[in-house]
């Protein structure tokens, strides 16, 4: 017993959970709210769009920053930062009354949220070896389905009681709350007063390999580096899809109201938390039974990607819990998938750069779900058709899938020392 690791690894993983739980309520609220706020502020499809938009550039320009500011500053303050700004920014969607304000408001938002994924892989590859790295990043990937499920739960009462604004002011000072916590509770292994030494050797149980710092410009030298950035371009999208068209779609296409579309959304997400789950214990799991790390995460993958694959015939759904378990279906597979893909990060880099290459890839993702939302917009006002996108989520997985085989054949980790030594030459 004595040998036995700890918890407390799970317990910082717990606080993952609980920031991206609040980082997927601040921004999912919008999408929420979006059919009675089109009626009151009057945006036509195409301004909803770029809205959505503004709040994707600024997300995808803060990952670009993010990602070199936490491994320069450590997980600890720059996660309190993240959660702080991207708290108030939410609180001050309450005083929005317009396209532009509530652009202006969704920028601020997009700018402090970019700190979450960053933060919070890092915290992993910090804190769990990696046999466990996917099935923790899983637990605390579902914090975005489990906001994503209290979110419509929660806001349609407080809209419907207390009015739209308060919806959006609780909402964000609740995160101010998230702060405290975590500065109490975080610390690096290294320098942890409650960790016990039998937990500290489970997370340093992996081989030690040599940890130098990498300049965040070298790490585009890599094809994996791109590999990453490509596939994020072209599956973030969908999930944001998800998150800001989906209540718009259940609205449009079957009819359900502010009232009404709480369930149907709640049980998407669900669903999308099951997958999550599953995504990262199955690679886990096969990595404990003695498959590498490389079958592990792909097979992981395919399965994954089979999962949304139904999608693509769900748009002219006349049932409407058809619809809504094809999507949460595509969204269980787009859950694993994103779990494995973000353990994939701390398989290929050293622990310095995670930060820095999930900010490139989720910058990737931001682009991608900027150019999406506004060719949504354009094409929801010229066609009023939502099969365009279902389609495009349906297959670009299997798609994605073929690329990543391509330019990631093997997933081991990459040595940097090359790259570093090049860089240092180059500025020379």
């Amino acid at each position: 017993m004595a040998d036995r690791p700890g918890y407390l690894r799970w317990w910082i993983c717990a606080l993952l959970f609980l920031a991206t739980t609040l980082n997927y309520v601040d921004r999912q609220i919008l999408g929420i709210l979006a059919a009675p706020l089109q009626k009151e502020v009057g945006w036509s499809e195409a301004e909803y769009g770029w809205i959505v938009t503004a709040f994707s550039a600024a997300y995808a320009i803060g990952l670009l920053g993010v990602g070199p500011i936490i491994d320069r500053i450590g997980t600890r303050l720059g996660y309190a930062l993240s959660v702080g700004w991207w708290s108030v920014a939410a609180a001050l969607h309450a005083a929005a009354s317009s396209v532009l304000g509530f652009g202006a408001a969704r920028v601020v938002l997009g700018a402090g949220q970019a700190g979450n994924f960053p933060a919070a892989v890092k915290t992993v590859a910090e804190w769990f070896p990696r046999k466990e790295r996917a099935l923790a990043v899983g637990v605390f990937n579902c914090g975005s389905n489990v906001g994503a499920i209290l979110t419509p739960l929660l806001v349609p009462w407080m809209a419907l009681h207390l009015g739209w604004r308060a919806a959006f002011f609780f909402t964000g000072i609740a995160g101010l709350l998230w702060v405290p916590a975590w500065l109490l509770v975080y610390r690096p292994p290294a320098a942890h007063p409650w960790l016990r030494p039998a937990e500290a050797r489970w997370i340093a149980s992996d081989p030690q390999v040599p940890q130098p710092k990498v300049p965040w410009r070298s790490l585009l030298r890599y094809r994996q580096t791109w590999a990453l950035l490509i596939a994020r371009f072209l599956t973030d999208p969908v999930w944001w899809f998800y998150l800001y068209w989906v209540p718009k779609y259940l609205n449009t296409r079957h009819g359900l109201t502010l009232d009404r579309i709480g369930m149907p959304v709640v049980v998407i997400y669900l669903l999308a938390d099951a997958g999550s789950l599953f995504g990262g214990w199955i690679s886990s799991r096969l990595i404990r039974v003695g498959w590498t790390i490389n079958r592990a995460r792909k097979a992981a993958i395919l399965i994954c990607a089979l999962l949304v694959t139904p999608l693509a015939f769900a748009a002219n759904t006349a049932d409407t819990w058809t619809a809504v378990l094809v999507i949460g279906l595509a969204a269980a597979g787009h859950q694993g998938w994103a779990a494995n893909m973000f353990a994939m990060i701390s398989d290929l880099y050293p622990q310095p750069a995670v930060s820095s290459m999930t900010g490139i890839a989720g910058f990737g993702g931001s682009v991608g779900g900027m150019l999406a939302a506004g060719t949504t917009g354009l094409v929801l006002e010229a066609t009023g058709s939502y099969v365009p996108m279902f389609v495009y989520a349906g297959f670009s997985y299997l798609l994605i899938l073929t690329i990543l085989q391509v330019m990631i054949p093997c997933i081991a980790p990459i040595d940097v020392e090359a790259a570093v030594v090049a860089h240092v030459e180059g500025k020379a």
